[in-house]
């Protein structure tokens, strides 16, 4: 339990710490981040708004925003709009990573510092921000492992059109390869989701429930939002507690995973990403040099393109370490334990 703290304390120290070599994030009054929001349906970037907002007024700088509603066509439309607005930096959630390229390449061309938030944009001009999408997958992989070695499994993964749905497969799929290829899990379906969205999740996980006739031991879900829709799928059949992942650390999930319906929900701290996010976009404002950003990496992404990056630890978040984010104050005890067996969650006694 103490490893888990210190992990915690460490990833949250390494956030707390990027800033800039020889510069200070204030009085950036002439400063204004635009944030291209992808689906702010979601409850998870409202966390990360709050946390980028929060650094920016303490920067000095201003904050204005867009959201796509899932739709590339509007996110294209709403860069051009913030750089209109005056954004002398951008904050851009990719919808599509691919399809926001042209909005990129007219944001460098204005001299527009751009961060790529949380999913990949693969542009040598724009910094990349991000947890270690591969290390959430194996954290998910190795949860369910651990709590179904043998059996039918389901990897219901993410969006298409978002590179960290195969970053998180990868890891995924490296911790199971071992056992895939012995025989003892054996793979009986595999879908994309659509926009991420929980309902479309669902859907996928019904037509592999019907087309196995129920018989499915373990579901690897790449977030929380397709993990709630995997566990209602699972719900309406009887099958609620077999195993299955998520990451987010979304409320609903962290309740999922105190009642038993979910194994592991990945805590990637949105409040600690946001707040990096805001400090680099002040920061490349100024006209910081992306390499001198305290904590950037050189990174090849998988096509083949060098980018200044930063990656976030995350932490796997169970029925035996939930304590983590509710001393961390992500969600309160009442939040967490609702309907949960106290005498099986520690943290809920």
């Amino acid at each position: 339990m103490q490893g888990f703290r210190d992990f915690t304390r460490a990833a949250a120290a390494l956030v707390v710490g990027v800033g800039i070599a020889g510069a200070t994030v204030v009085q950036a009054a002439d400063i204004t981040v635009g944030v291209s929001w992808s689906n702010f349906q979601e409850e998870r970037w409202k966390t990360d708004e709050a946390a980028m907002k929060a650094a920016l007024e303490a920067a000095g700088a201003a904050y204005i925003s867009t959201d796509a509603q899932s739709s590339t066509a509007k996110q294209l439309s709403d860069v051009e709009s913030l750089i209109a607005r005056g954004a002398t930096a951008l904050i851009i959630l990719a919808q599509d990573a691919s399809a926001i390229t042209p909005a990129v390449n007219k944001a460098v061309q204005e001299g527009i510092p751009v961060v790529g938030y949380d999913r990949l944009i693969e542009n040598p001009d724009a910094f990349y921000l991000t947890f270690d999408n591969v290390e959430v997958g194996r954290m998910q992989a190795r949860a369910v492992l651990a709590a179904q070695p043998k059996g039918n499994y389901v990897f219901i993964k993410g969006s298409a059109q978002d590179p960290n749905a195969d970053f998180l497969h990868g890891g995924q799929v490296e911790v199971l390869k071992e056992a895939i290829d012995s025989g003892d899990i054996k793979v009986v379906g595999e879908q994309y989701t659509d926009g991420w969205l929980p309902a479309n999740a669902q859907r996928n996980m019904e037509q592999i429930l019907t087309a196995n006739d129920n018989k499915v031991d373990a579901v690897v879900a790449s977030n929380d939002g397709t993990a709630g829709g995997v566990v209602a799928a699972l719900t309406a059949q009887g099958l609620e507690g077999i195993p299955v992942s998520g990451q987010d650390g979304d409320h609903a999930a962290l309740n999922r995973v105190a009642i038993g319906t979910q194994t592991v929900s990945v805590w990637k701290d949105a409040r600690e990403l946001g707040k990096a996010a805001a400090n680099i976009a002040v920061a490349l404002a100024k006209g910081t040099a992306p390499v001198d950003v305290e904590g950037a990496q050189k990174w090849t992404s998988p096509g083949g393109v060098e980018m200044d990056s930063i990656f976030l630890a995350p932490v796997p978040i169970t029925r035996d370490n939930l304590n983590v984010v509710i001393d961390a104050g992500w969600i309160a005890k009442d939040a967490a334990c609702k309907g949960a067996p106290a005498d099986k969650v520690a943290a809920c006694n």
